[in-house]
């Protein structure tokens, strides 16, 4: 299993808030559910996840904002203290994936199997796949869509580390709004240019002729 894919558990966590349109997605058990997706530990969600995991969510998005913000030490002192908190307890599974070819059991590595609640077990999952991104493309990999209101978190995987945007659509309205902008400025600039020839042709009318 590879360990960074559970970096994308930050990522949702974070994002089920959007601060500045003020809307929150994470207000039930069923919402708790849909953030594990096809996980295991979805089934043992329970009112008292969606408080903690809210604060959680808090903390990782204070990571996303240092890294963001290029205050590196800050971004992974943050990242540490949640999980000095939540705690990974690997486990080897592997009894319920037989492998097609061989009929053996197909090992793989689940981090938080044995988390008291499921969302200390999402956290846990979350704060280490976040670490191992952070680790391995570094902390300045950690972004905030720069699109406003959006404002999402997201982990820069390109290869020339040049993402701005959480998602394409963000980039596009983002662009648009740029090229409607300068599309303003020119007009703007075209419309005083032509007022201060306008105030000019009349006193070039009436200079007098030269006597020569």
């Amino acid at each position: 299993m590879e360990l960074a894919r559970y970096a994308d558990y930050a990522v949702r966590l974070v994002n089920s808030e959007q601060p500045l349109r003020g809307t929150d997605t994470l207000t039930s058990v069923d919402a708790v559910r849909e953030l594990f997706g096809a996980g295991g530990q979805a089934a043992r969600a329970a009112d008292a996840d969606v408080p903690r995991l809210r604060g959680v969510r808090t903390r990782l998005r204070g990571v996303f904002e240092a890294a963001d913000e290029g205050d590196e030490v800050r971004a992974v002192d943050l990242l540490n203290q949640l999980m000095l908190e939540f705690p990974v307890s690997p486990r080897i599974s592997g009894h319920d994936h037989l492998n097609e070819d061989t009929g053996r059991p197909d090992w793989h590595l689940h981090l938080a199997e044995q988390a008291t609640t499921a969302g200390a077990g999402y956290s846990a999952s979350a704060c280490m796949g976040l670490a191992v991104q952070l680790t391995s493309l570094g902390v300045d990999r950690l972004g905030i869509c720069e699109a406003l209101p959006c404002r999402n978190a997201y982990v820069d995987t390109s290869t020339n580390r040049s993402r701005r945007y959480c998602s394409d659509r963000c980039a596009t309205r983002a662009n648009v709004a740029a090229y409607r902008a300068r599309k303003r400025l020119e007009n703007e600039r075209s419309a005083r240019s032509g007022l201060t020839q306008d105030a000019a042709q009349p006193a070039q009318e009436a200079a007098p002729a030269t006597e020569r």
